[in-house]
C-alpha cells in the first residue's frame, strides 16, 4: 500500500511541475510576443511626419487674381474651398456642438479617449449602431498629415495616428488643436473649413451661424457626401437632429431651444456656384494671364501646383473701368457690323506698359480665340499700320517728313523675276506728295517706293525695336503691313512711340503675394530707350495729320475732349482685317475689326474709326487735356531729300491742275462734330449725303462720322442713346 501513495505522490507533483513549466513559457511567449510587438510598433511610427507648426493644415488655400484697384476679382483657383479663420470668428454653437458631437472627452483626454474606444467596442458587441472611437485630435491627423493614409484600414495606421495624436497634444492646446480642426475638416461640396461651409451653404460667416445652421454644418464632416445638404438634404436633416440631441444632452442647449431648432427647416441659401474654370469677369484678359503663370519657365516664380495650392494673391494691370469702357465701345461696333464680323481692342498705358484693357471677343465660352493676343489662333495681317514703322525708320535715317514721294498709282514692280501690280486705296491717283500728306492719305505706292529707298528690312527692325514681338519676316511689301501681328503687339508699339522713344515690355501681372504675404515677383521696371527723342516727336507729329487734316484716314476720329492723338489706320489684303492704332501722351490703344476665322473679305467701306473714337472718347471723359512733347526736329540730311526734290518737283507742278476728283471728296474739311446744318454750310459744294444711327455717347443731331462713299461724302448723324 505505501508503495501506491508514493507513485500517486510522484504523479501530483508531475502535473504542479506540468503548469508551472506550462506558465513559464506562456509568460516567455508573451513576453517576447509583446517585445516583438513593441519593436514593431516602434518602426511603424519611426517616419511620423512632422506637426511642429500649424503648416500642415495650410495646404490647398485658393489663389485669387484682382484687377489694379485690388478689390475687383478676376478669378479663384483652388483644388478646395477653403477660408482659414480665427476661434473668435466662429459662433460658440459650432464649438460647443463639434465637442458635444464628436468627441465628447475631448477636454479630458490625451489625444487617444481609452475609455471611448471602450464604450464603443461594448456598444458594437452589442449589435448597436456601429460608433467610432476616433477624438477630435486624431481626425485631425487623419486629415491633414495621414491624408495619404487616411483610407487605410489597418492596426498600423490606426498606430501612427493614435502616436501623432498624442504628440499634437503635447505640442498644441486644445483650443488650437480645434481650430485647426475646424479650418481643415471636409463638410461636403468641397469647402474645408467651417468659414467656407457657412459661405458655402447659408451665405452668412461662422460667426453668425445660428443654431440650426451651425447643426448642419456640424453634422457633415461624419460623411461629407452623403450628408451633403444640397445633394441629400433628408440625411442631412437627420444628421442635424442627432447633432441637437447631444447638444442638449451635454447641457449646451435648452429644451426650448433645442425643440425649436428640430422643428426647424435646413434653410439653405446657397452661394452661387464658382466657375468651373475659376474666373469670374474679362475671360479673355484673365485666362490669358492664367495661361502666363501656368506656361513652363515663366518669370513670375510660380507654377501650377503654386497657383492651385499655394494661395497665391496676384495683382494685376486691368482697369476695371477702362476695360467696361472698351467691353461697351466693341459691343456697340458689333451691332453695326454683319454678325460673323467681330471686334479686338487693346489699351496699354504708355508711362508703364501696363495692360489697361484688353477685349479679345465677344463669346469666350463659343471661341477660346483671343483676338487680341492670338491666342488660340493666330495674328492678323497689319495693313498699313506698319507704314508708322517705315516713318520712324525714314525719320531716323535723316528723311524729311516734307520730303516728296511718288504716289501716282498703279505701279509695278519685279519680284523674283515676275511682275507684281501695286496701287492706292480704291485706285486713287494721289501723284507727287510730301511723306508727311502720302501718310495722311495712306498711299500704299508712296510707302513702297519710300521703304525700297531706306530698305524694307528697315521697317522690320523698327517694328521690332519698338516692341512687336510676333515673328516677321521682311518682303517688299512689309510697309503694307503683311506680317501677321496682334493688337496686344501694335499698342505695345505705339506705346513706344507714346513715351517719347522709351520701349517697356506689356505688364499684365504687377506684384505676386505667397500665402504670408510676402512678394514673390513685382513686375520689373523694363524702360528701355530705344528711338532718339527727336525722332519719336518728329514721327508723332506726322501722325497726329492722319486725325487732324482733312484728308487724313482719321480726320473722323479725332475726340470731343480736344485731346491731341496720333496714329494710323489700316487695311490688309481683300479688306479681311480693318485697324486703327492710336495714341495720346498717356495711352497706347489698338483696335481690329474682321472675321474671326482669318482671310476672310469683308466690306471695303467698314473701318476701326468709329470704334477708336468710341472707346478713346469715353476714355478721356473729363480728363485735362495733355500735349505731346514739342522739341527740336532731327537733322534731316539723308541725300535722298535732295534727289527727291530735284525728281519730282517738276512733275508736282505739271500735276497740281489734273488732281483726281475721288481725292478732292477725301480732301473735304471734316464736319465730325459738328450738327447736321453746320456741316451743311462746312460741306457746301461737295456732293454729299447724311445717315442716321444711335449713340450712347454722341449727342442727338451732332455728326459722328465722316467717309467717302460712292462718289459722294457721306456723313453719320447721332440720334443719341437708343430708346
Amino acid at each position: 500500500m505505501k508503495i501506491r501513495r508514493k507513485q500517486r505522490e510522484k504523479r501530483t507533483h508531475a502535473v504542479q511541475w506540468l503548469l508551472l513549466l506550462t506558465t513559464a513559457a506562456l509568460c516567455f511567449v508573451a513576453f517576447w510576443g509583446v517585445r516583438g510587438m513593441l519593436n514593431v510598433m516602434n518602426q511603424w511610427t519611426e517616419d511620423l511626419p512632422s506637426i511642429e507648426d500649424t503648416d500642415f493644415t495650410s495646404h490647398a488655400q485658393e489663389s485669387v487674381m484682382f484687377a489694379d484697384d485690388g478689390q475687383t476679382v478676376l478669378a479663384e483657383f483652388q483644388l478646395e474651398k477653403r477660408d482659414p479663420i480665427e476661434l473668435s470668428q466662429i459662433s460658440p454653437y459650432v464649438l460647443k456642438g463639434t465637442v458635444d458631437t464628436e468627441d465628447v472627452r475631448f477636454y479630458e483626454h490625451d489625444g487617444v479617449d481609452f475609455p471611448g474606444i471602450a464604450r464603443a467596442l461594448v456598444n458594437n458587441l452589442r449589435g448597436g449602431k456601429l460608433e467610432g472611437a476616433s477624438t477630435i485630435t486624431q481626425q485631425l491627423v487623419r486629415n491633414t498629415v495621414l491624408t495619404q493614409e487616411a483610407h487605410e484600414i489597418s492596426f498600423e495606421r490606426k498606430i501612427r495616428e493614435a502616436e501623432l495624436a498624442v504628440n499634437l497634444e503635447k505640442r498644441f492646446s486644445k483650443d488650437e488643436i480645434l481650430l485647426m480642426y475646424l479650418n481643415t475638416i471636409n463638410y461636403g461640396d468641397g469647402c474645408y473649413g467651417i468659414e467656407a461651409a457657412a459661405r458655402n451653404y447659408f451665405q452668412t460667416s461662422a460667426a453668425d451661424l445660428t443654431l440650426t445652421q451651425a447643426a448642419t454644418l456640424i453634422g457633415i464632416p461624419q460623411s461629407p457626401t452623403y450628408l451633403n445638404p444640397k445633394e441629400h438634404p433628408e440625411a442631412c436633416l437627420e444628421r442635424r437632429n442627432v447633432v441637437l440631441d447631444r447638444m442638449l444632452s451635454a447641457g449646451d442647449i435648452t429644451r426650448d431651444e433645442y425643440e425649436a431648432a428640430t422643428s426647424a427647416e435646413l434653410g439653405l441659401s446657397l452661394a452661387p456656384d464658382a466657375p468651373a474654370d475659376g474666373i469670374y469677369a474679362y475671360h479673355y484678359f484673365t485666362s490669358y494671364v492664367r495661361d502666363l503663370l501656368l506656361s513652363e519657365n515663366n518669370p513670375y516664380g510660380c507654377s501650377y501646383a503654386d497657383l492651385f495650392k499655394g494661395g497665391l494673391t496676384v495683382y494685376t494691370s486691368i482697369n476695371p473701368s477702362l476695360q467696361d469702357k472698351a467691353e461697351a465701345a466693341c459691343s456697340a461696333q458689333r451691332e453695326r457690323m454683319d454678325a460673323d464680323l467681330e471686334a479686338s481692342l487693346v489699351a496699354i498705358e504708355a508711362q508703364t506698359g501696363q495692360v489697361k484693357a484688353m477685349v479679345g471677343g465677344s463669346d469666350y465660352d463659343t471661341s477660346k480665340v483671343n483676338l487680341a493676343t492670338g491666342t488660340g489662333g493666330s495674328g492678323r495681317q497689319a495693313g498699313s499700320t506698319f507704314k508708322a514703322f517705315t516713318l520712324a525708320a525714314a525719320i531716323e535715317q535723316g528723311v524729311s517728313p516734307q520730303t516728296l514721294v511718288d504716289c501716282t498709282s498703279p505701279m509695278t514692280h519685279v519680284i523674283d523675276g515676275q511682275s507684281h501690280e501695286f496701287e492706292n486705296f480704291d485706285g486713287y491717283n494721289y501723284g507727287i506728295r510730301s511723306i508727311q500728306s502720302a501718310t495722311a492719305i495712306s498711299s500704299n505706292t508712296g510707302y513702297l517706293r519710300l521703304s525700297e529707298a531706306i530698305g524694307q528690312s528697315s521697317t522690320t527692325e523698327m517694328a521690332a525695336r519698338l516692341g512687336v514681338a510676333s515673328p516677321m519676316a521682311t518682303v517688299y511689301s512689309t510697309t503694307l503691313g503683311a506680317a501677321d501681328v496682334t493688337p496686344l503687339d501694335m499698342a505695345a508699339a505705339y506705346a513706344t512711340l507714346a513715351s517719347g522713344g522709351i520701349k517697356r515690355a506689356p505688364v499684365v501681372v504687377t506684384k505676386i503675394l505667397d500665402r504670408n504675404g510676402q512678394v514673390i515677383y513685382e513686375a520689373p521696371d523694363t524702360s528701355e530707350r530705344v528711338l532718339d527723342e527727336r525722332v519719336t516727336a518728329a514721327t508723332t507729329k506726322v501722325l497726329r495729320t492722319v486725325f487732324e487734316t482733312g484728308e487724313g484716314t482719321a480726320n473722323n476720329a479725332r475726340l470731343y475732349s480736344g485731346q491731341p492723338v496720333a496714329g494710323k489706320t489700316g487695311t490688309s489684303s481683300d479688306f479681311a482685317d480693318h485697324w486703327l492704332v492710336g495714341y495720346t501722351p498717356a495711352l497706347s490703344v489698338s483696335t481690329w475689326i474682321g472675321n474671326p476665322a482669318g482671310a476672310i473679305a469683308t466690306d471695303r467701306g467698314i473701318t476701326c474709326n468709329a470704334l477708336w473714337k468710341d472707346f478713346m472718347d469715353r476714355a478721356t471723359e473729363g480728363q485735362a487735356v495733355e500735349h505731346f512733347v514739342s522739341i527740336q526736329d532731327p537733322a534731316y540730311n539723308n541725300p535722298y531729300n535732295t534727289a527727291q526734290k530735284n525728281k519730282l518737283e517738276s512733275q508736282l507742278n505739271k500735276d497740281e491742275d489734273d488732281k483726281d476728283d475721288r481725292r478732292d471728296l477725301r480732301s473735304a474739311p471734316s464736319a465730325v462734330g459738328r450738327t447736321l446744318s453746320e456741316a451743311a454750310s462746312i460741306l457746301e459744294g461737295y456732293p454729299a449725303g447724311y445717315l442716321e444711327e444711335y449713340s450712347d455717347t454722341v449727342p442727338a443731331g451732332i455728326v459722328i462720322s465722316q467717309s467717302v462713299r460712292d462718289g459722294q461724302v457721306v456723313i453719320i448723324v447721332s440720334l443719341g442713346p437708343k430708346p
